[in-house]
């Protein structure tokens, strides 16, 4: 099953460090400390947070997240020499802007069907080993974690390609992996003990009201298989939410 929007070994580091995180408006930092970000692989994005309503006009506003990187200018050469490669050898329509969107969209997807446990659904979107060691981990899970899993679409903060793998199998099989990290926020009402690196915010709903949400991070790796015959389906092959599916 092809993922929306997604066309279609070499392991290159990490890109970016990310170095600060800003919410603009009505969300406010609650609890202190710093966080151990991820990395990232763009200098600075903008993302709009779920609009919320004022008593007076009934006029949506957007919350704004933004994220200042300090570039490795050797690294991001080289991620585009990758990107450069699979357009010209695998992919000639591949971009990785379009395949960004369409990747945000699949982890929408799928963390709302590990939330639900609905693993009989994943299949065909991740891999068949991989299905059965996350029914195992999340049977286990209490419900407010299960909860934090999912990610709608309106609160992914931000989305940023990761680590891009190129490589071939005995068999002259040919694969190109590309592994993606998630920012999103979510009300699921966690313990701050467990939770160690992660931020709380107040985000304003109406005007006099406010609900927490905390921030927390997610990876995805998607793989598919170019060998000629094989259909053009990408399929995730490694998922992480921290603290959560440890």
């Amino acid at each position: 099953m092809a993922f929306p929007m997604i066309r279609g070994c070499y392991r290159l580091p990490s890109t970016f460090s990310l170095s600060r995180l800003l919410l603009k408006e009505r969300v406010v930092l609650k609890g202190p400390g710093n966080t151990r970000p991820a990395p990232s692989s763009l200098a600075a994005a903008t993302t709009a947070v779920r609009p919320y309503s004022s008593d007076q006009g009934e006029q949506k506003k957007h919350q704004k997240v933004v994220v200042v990187g300090i570039p490795n200018p050797f690294i991001w050469f080289r991620t585009r020499i990758y990107y450069f490669l699979i357009r010209t050898y695998f992919d000639r329509e591949f971009s990785i802007e379009e395949f960004t969107e369409g990747a945000k969209q699949a982890f929408s997807h799928v963390s709302r069907l590990l939330s639900r446990c609905q693993f009989e659904s994943l299949e065909g979107l991740v891999a068949k080993d991989l299905i059965g060691k996350l029914e195992e981990k999340c049977n286990l899970l209490p419900s407010n974690y299960k909860k934090a899993l999912s990610a709608e679409p309106d609160e992914i903060m931000y989305t940023t390609p990761g680590d891009v793998g190129i490589f071939y199998d005995d068999n002259g099989r040919k694969f190109v992996s590309i592994l993606m990290r998630f920012w999103y926020l979510t009300s699921a009402r966690l313990p701050d003990d467990s939770m160690e690196g992660t931020r709380i915010f107040q985000v304003g709903v109406r005007e006099g009201q406010a609900e927490t949400k905390r921030l927390l991070t997610a990876i995805y790796e998607f793989q598919r298989e170019f060998t000629k015959g094989v259909p053009p389906d990408w399929i995730i092959t490694r998922i992480e939410h921290s603290k959560l599916l440890d």
